[in-house]
């Protein structure tokens, strides 16, 4: 259900939005139109997005790889760079005879997996986990069937699972923690600190989920970390350290980094 563009002149929806520095008003004007369920709530989403809250949050949801993802106030919005990331763990986990096991790690949203899901046509048995409270709510929400968990890193994985994950996607924080003040002030100001710094050099916890990951894979499985171009060698270097093939993976288009570790499989 939404409301008719005639409840707030769609042109004064625009000059708000632009004069906020929405660089998109016209676009943004049309969800937030499109969305509203009565006219009273689109005056106050566009007062929510003209004071700054991230569109993402004003809405309740983002679109990521197609799909429309439940997003709550407060959790870190899916970015459309991730997309890159879930191009080369579908193509990878469709290399996988059977129904492959894949994990979500640091899922936020769960954005991540549930397009992983879709691209497999939900052949996949799928697990996701994250500290943030806020984020696995969205996440029980995005990822229905799906079994997500809450706490820190791999702690609330079940041991069933060891050895046994295919596909391993992450996209931790990885902004170096003198950057966070450079940032947006959408995501500076709207998401989580800790969704977004990574420690000195950025990498802290990616070390973190490397470091453990081959504990959880099964032989052959790979592991997909999202990183940023400058940090991409010395990702591959910890990805090579915790016994995983490394392979760096960029894409202008996307203007995105994949660091892909694959745990060899033994000689027979």
């Amino acid at each position: 259900m939404s409301v008719s563009s005639s409840s707030l002149p769609s042109a004064e929806i625009v000059a708000r939005l632009r004069a906020a520095g929405c660089v998109f008003a016209e676009d943004e004007a049309e969800l937030l139109v499109s969305t509203a369920a009565t006219a009273d709530a689109l005056a106050a989403m566009l007062e929510r997005r003209v004071a700054g809250e991230p569109l993402e949050h004003v809405l309740g949801w983002a679109s990521f790889c197609g799909l429309r993802v439940h997003v709550e106030p407060g959790v870190f919005v899916p970015r459309p760079r991730t997309e890159f990331l879930i191009d080369r763990a579908v193509a990878l986990a469709r290399e996988v005879p059977g129904r492959p096991v894949a994990l979500d790690m640091c899922c936020g949203t769960g954005a991540m997996g549930a397009a992983v899901a879709a691209g497999l046509a939900g052949r996949v048995e799928l697990h996701a986990a994250d500290l943030d409270p806020a984020a696995v709510r969205c996440a029980r929400r995005n990822l229905p069937g799906a079994h997500v968990y809450q706490g820190d890193l791999y702690d609330p994985l079940p041991s069933s699972l060891r050895g046994r994950v295919d596909i391993l996607i992450t996209s931790p924080p990885y902004v170096p923690s003198e950057s966070v003040a450079l940032l947006p002030p959408e995501a500076r100001l709207h998401e989580p600190r800790f969704a977004l710094d990574g420690g000195e050099d950025g990498l802290d916890v990616v070390r973190r989920v490397i470091a453990a990951a081959p504990f959880w894979l099964t032989p052959g499985g790979r592991l997909l970390v999202e990183t940023s171009q400058n940090q991409a060698a010395t990702t591959a270097e910890a990805v090579s350290s915790a016994g995983l093939l490394p392979r760096i993976a960029t894409s202008p288009e996307y203007d995105a980094t994949t660091v892909i570790g694959t745990l060899i499989r033994p000689t027979p």
